[in-house]
């Protein structure tokens, strides 16, 4: 997720009552050949094995002492994968305060909490509470909704609504500095938008998307967001040290940051409960490394949900399925899916390579950086221990 301003993940959800969408359509099945994966492994890596990983991490913190504008550098790095045969998590660097970063420190996460908000609606379809193919308007009432776009189109990026323009960015960035630590509804954050809503069919990255498809989670369950997400996909997942911000806080360690909106302030979310609340259903998720990389394996593998409901979020004629970016060879690992996050104070990759059985996360302390080359890297370390 990417803005020209300061805050790289606001996003925003509409008002609104509506239909109760009429009879919901059953998720037709998609193949998904392999799945489900076994069970993760707990076995660590070899510690021998184990060094070339953490030499990669090493190098990225290398590269930001040497030179701070380098794009595959950060000055905090944490990195996990899961495989069905063993284990491996390793940090280097330290946070935006000086504090040396562990394999289990949170750090914002971003966009990749789309991969969960796209999951769930796949289960609440699967259960026919939720059709992917009616109108997001079947279910929401608001300017954004007007253009009929379906729910299906909204998950795959294909809804028509933009993403908001930088003199939105601005607006909303002063009135956050004069209170970072207060809950934004986000019916307030949608009253930013100026953004026009075009047809549906084209591809356009949309975080007010992925606000909608919250406020339709919510409204199909009659449960909070954060409640939702935890009871039917974190816990099931493992996930104890996920958090759905702001109606989770991460538990510590958490990453330190100087966001410039946020200010001085810490009152335990990352970056501030402002941007937290804001950022909610597109990019509010907070996790450490290991908890990002099991999360990769367990959807991606089948295990948290149905294999052809994976199926459809994994399939697309471009780079995105359903809340899934496709890296297929980006890598130069194998065919892959996942997520990027991207804001001011952290970056995040995660990649799943179906055919190893390989989930990778990798968390930067910092922002506005290209991970892709940092990924790589890990990737070619990786290439000798799962072939």
């Amino acid at each position: 997720m990417k803005r020209p301003g300061v805050i790289a993940v606001l996003v925003f959800v509409l008002a609104g009552c509506g239909g109760d969408g009429g009879d919901k359509a059953a998720v037709p099945a998609t193949s998904a050949p392999g799945l489900p994966f076994a069970e993760a492994a707990t076995t660590p890596l070899d510690p021998a094995k184990a060094q070339a990983l953490q030499d990669v991490l090493a190098k990225i913190v290398s590269r930001y002492a040497a030179n701070p504008d380098d794009e595959a550098a950060s000055r905090g790095v944490s990195a996990a994968v899961v495989t069905d045969k063993w284990t491996w998590s390793g940090a280097a660097g330290k946070d935006a305060l000086g504090t040396a970063l562990t394999p289990t420190t949170s750090l914002g996460v971003a966009s990749i909490t789309k991969t969960f908000v796209a999951a769930e609606v796949m289960l609440l379809a699967k259960d026919q509470k939720i059709d992917l193919d009616a109108p997001i308007a079947s279910y929401l009432k608001n300017k954004l909704t007007a253009n009929n776009a379906t729910v299906r189109q909204h998950l795959a990026m294909l809804s028509g609504v933009p993403n908001y323009l930088p003199d939105d960015y601005g607006r909303m960035d002063k009135v956050i500095k004069a209170a970072p630590g207060k809950h934004w509804t986000p019916e307030q954050a949608l009253s930013y938008d100026t953004a026009s809503v075009g047809q549906p069919g084209t591809y356009n990255y949309s975080n007010p998307s992925y606000v909608l498809l919250g406020m339709v989670i919510e409204k199909a369950t009659g449960q909070p967001l954060a409640t939702v997400l935890r009871r039917d996909l974190a816990t099931p997942a493992g996930l104890e040290r996920a958090a759905f911000q702001d109606g989770e806080k991460p538990e510590p360690p958490v990453a330190g940051d100087k966001n410039p909106v946020c200010g001085p302030k810490d009152d335990g979310y990352l970056p501030c409960r402002a941007i937290a609340s804001l950022s909610a259903a597109n990019a509010g998720l907070a996790a450490d490394a290991p908890t990002v990389a099991r999360w990769g394996y367990e959807l991606y593998g089948g295990r948290v949900i149905p294999a052809d409901l994976v199926g459809q979020m994994t399939k697309g004629d471009g780079e995105y399925g359903l809340g899934t970016m496709q890296f297929t060879q980006r890598f130069g690992i194998g065919p892959a899916v996942g997520h990027r996050g991207e804001m001011p104070d952290y970056m995040s990759l995660l990649v799943v390579i179906p055919e190893k059985r390989l989930s990778i996360a990798l968390l930067f302390a910092n922002g506005n950086k290209q991970i892709d080359t940092a990924m790589t890297d890990l990737a070619n370390a990786l290439q000798p221990l799962v072939s």
